[in-house]
């Protein structure tokens, strides 16, 4: 069953030295994405940055770059199954995040599993999935909305993306609201859900947490011109992060929002497609700091030369051994 009251993770198991605390765990399943836009690249990242150990369950792997998805390999749910079983034996989680699994054999695996840890916060990412086969799309769905909504304590999605699941039939003249849309979820089990995108004022857009019977939270964000991939994931991954480490939901969903901000500005574009968000923004070294780091690893002469911009790097690499 799914929880009806705002999670509040475990804190993070304590070693024998009080004073040193593990970091909370956030299990993970998700697709792996070659191209570092989303799926557990993104996990991952996000994760560790929002503070959190993340154990990664791998359920399958995309072919794509940083502009389009041309295919998805799924693993067997016996695979996943026995990846997330494996982990759970050895170490608590305080959280549960699912993204794109793949098949309904995998949602059904990842339902029992849940099913079995349902005093952990579930966060479900409901990515755009129109680059899918659409037989093998609306089975996706029904099995995610009749399987892993019961159980999931937050669903986030983009508005458009969820307004067009949950609301098929809707023929207002108005799109609907977040409430609205929460309502839907809630049909399902789920008690609140976080629409991103909406329409605002011009230049902005704004994400809201909401429950059937009211708005939560709500921020606006300047719109970026630019086209990103790994929202999605960047956000639900963090907001996971952040509830296993003990914040209410309210709290934890101002603070993912305003880590995917920052990670969007920092944004880059590694390839030919969209750009990525840079998740590490906050690792991000400045001219002064890179001159003093420099000057500590060889001297005023290489502080100097880091200031040329043909300088070499720090440390030279040799060559591979073999050549082809």
């Amino acid at each position: 069953m799914a929880n009806h009251n705002p999670p509040q993770a475990a804190p993070a198991q304590a070693t024998d030295d009080d004073t040193d605390a593990s970091p909370a765990c956030v299990m993970s399943f998700n697709a792996n994405d070659p191209s570092g836009a989303g799926g557990l690249t993104a996990d991952v990242s996000a994760i560790v940055s929002t503070g959190a150990h993340v154990l990664t369950v791998v359920t399958g792997a995309y072919g794509r770059d940083t502009a389009e998805i041309f295919d998805h390999y799924p693993f067997d749910d016996e695979a996943v199954t026995e990846q997330a079983r494996i982990a759970l034996e050895d170490m608590p989680v305080g959280a549960i995040k699912v993204g794109f699994v793949g098949t309904p054999e995998n949602l059904s695996a990842i339902a029992e599993i849940a099913a079995d840890y349902a005093d952990v916060p579930l966060i479900a990412y409901m990515p755009n999935l129109s680059w899918w086969d659409e037989s093998q799309l609306e089975s996706y769905l029904d099995a995610f909305r009749e399987l892993l909504l019961p159980q999931a304590t937050v669903l986030v999605g983009n508005h458009s993306t969820l307004w067009r699941w949950l609301l098929p039939e809707w023929s207002g003249e108005r799109s609907p609201n977040a409430r609205e849309i929460a309502k839907a979820a809630a049909k399902f089990g789920t008690p609140y859900t976080l629409v991103t995108g909406l329409p605002a004022q011009e230049q902005f857009i704004e994400n809201v947490l909401a429950s059937p019977q009211s708005v939560l939270y709500s921020e606006k964000f300047e719109h970026f011109e630019a086209s990103f991939a790994g929202a999605g994931d960047t956000l639900t991954a963090a907001l996971a992060a952040l509830l296993a480490n003990g914040h209410d939901l309210q709290a934890a969903t101002a603070e993912a929002l305003t880590y995917l901000d920052h990670s969007l500005d920092a944004g880059f574009q590694p390839g030919m497609g969209h750009l990525v968000p840079d998740r590490l923004f906050w690792a991000q070294v400045d001219a002064d700091d890179l001159a003093e780091m420099t000057e500590l690893a060889g001297g005023a002469d290489a502080s100097a030369a880091a200031d040329s911009p043909t300088s070499p790097l720090l440390f030279e690499l040799p060559p591979h051994g073999t050549k082809h």
